[in-house]
């Protein structure tokens, strides 16, 4: 079984990882089941820290696609014709890909039209808004996946309203979760932490990455200035992209409390993570992981990939709206927070069982 995996963004190492480790644990075991793993974009991508592989603890990619771009036709096109070129030279029985990346929809395309089986992890998300280019990734590798693993019963039935067939769709659980539980004892306090005078449990950690919440200047400063207030002087951690802390900083927030700082490493992130009183974030996926920890996390979102981490777990859906954030700040501050469970199957096996069903087929 040779498998190759995809990967066409940061985010999505954190979801391979685990994979990469449940094939060397199944190699132990005498099966022959190999993995090639292909990144799409550049080896010099600054988002692809010195540190990322050594912190997951996998290799860096097989090879390196070189394709980049802002236009998405362009992107897929290039990532077609590229990845066309990867398989054609090393023939793959699977081809793995994650989420719903334009690289994601473009190796699956290239997988099917050579007849190559592909698996899609983090199958059935959906934000039912069509004007998004990553639903149309989604509901494209969807259609055309033999190998549907989901997260959880909501993923499984927008599959099955899609009209997929149930046979190809497998129940796993949530990638995510393996990594962070893997990972729980090798965290790592920031060497920064006691400088900034932090205690654990008594800050905020603060995250933004959307490109889409920036541009409303407006709607972005009663946001920053319902943070800063309602914290009530507690520090906020804000480690941030260039992009994203150069647009706070033109709103000319005045904060002391307030400490803006570059991305961190992995295992930097998941101490600041579980240390942290609360998590206010547009991520889905660190949303996840507050789930998983039990933090209270405050998403600036309209909906979650996974319901579940706000049907059952510690997250919170506030949209982009000041006056529903603070109201949600007010909780957390006072205490006031729900209590949160792990959803079913968010257990740390997702991969084995990944790699289980692909290594009986």
């Amino acid at each position: 079984m040779k498998i190759t995996i995809v990967a066409g963004a940061r985010p999505n190492f954190m979801k391979i990882a685990p994979i990469i480790r449940a094939i060397g644990a199944a190699q132990a075991q005498g099966k022959r089941i190999f993995y090639r793993l292909v990144y799409t974009g550049s080896k010099n991508d600054a988002s692809l820290d010195a540190s990322l592989f050594a912190d997951l603890n996998m290799k860096a990619p097989d090879v390196y696609l070189g394709v980049t771009g802002n236009n998405p036709t362009e992107l897929t096109a290039g990532i077609m014709i590229a990845f066309e070129r990867e398989l054609a030279q090393n023939p793959a029985h699977v081809v793995l890909v994650v989420d719903d990346l334009t690289s994601t929809m473009s190796c699956a395309i290239v997988a099917k039209k050579q007849n190559i089986k592909v698996a899609h992890l983090v199958a059935g998300t959906r934000s039912f808004d069509m004007s998004m280019p990553k639903e149309v990734n989604r509901m494209i590798t969807d259609g055309l996946s033999d190998y549907l693993f989901t997260a959880g019963m909501v993923a499984n039935r927008n599959l099955n309203q899609s009209g997929l067939e149930n046979e190809h769709v497998y129940y796993v659980g949530n990638i995510l979760v393996d990594n962070i539980r893997y990972n729980r004892h090798r965290l790592l306090r920031p060497v920064w932490f006691d400088v900034l005078n932090l205690k654990e449990k008594n800050y905020l950690l603060f995250t933004m990455n959307r490109h889409a919440i920036l541009t409303n200047k407006e709607n972005l400063k009663q946001l920053m200035q319902t943070l800063v207030k309602e914290s009530n002087g507690m520090p906020i951690v804000a480690p941030l992209h260039t992009y994203v802390a150069d647009a706070i900083k033109e709103l000319n927030i005045q904060a002391d409390n307030l400490h803006i700082l570059p991305p961190q490493s992995y295992l930097f992130f998941g101490y600041l993570m579980n240390k942290a009183k609360g998590i206010i974030t547009d991520s889905g996926n660190v949303a996840e992981e507050a789930t998983f920890l039990g933090i209270p996390c405050i998403t600036l979102n309209t909906y979650a990939e996974h319901p579940e981490t706000y049907s059952i777990g510690t997250n919170e859906l506030v949209g982009e709206d000041a006056a529903q954030l603070a109201t949600a700040l007010g909780k957390l501050m006072k205490d006031e927070w729900k209590e949160g469970t792990l959803p079913e199957r968010w257990d740390g096996r997702t991969a084995e069982r990944i790699i289980q069903i692909l290594s009986e087929a």
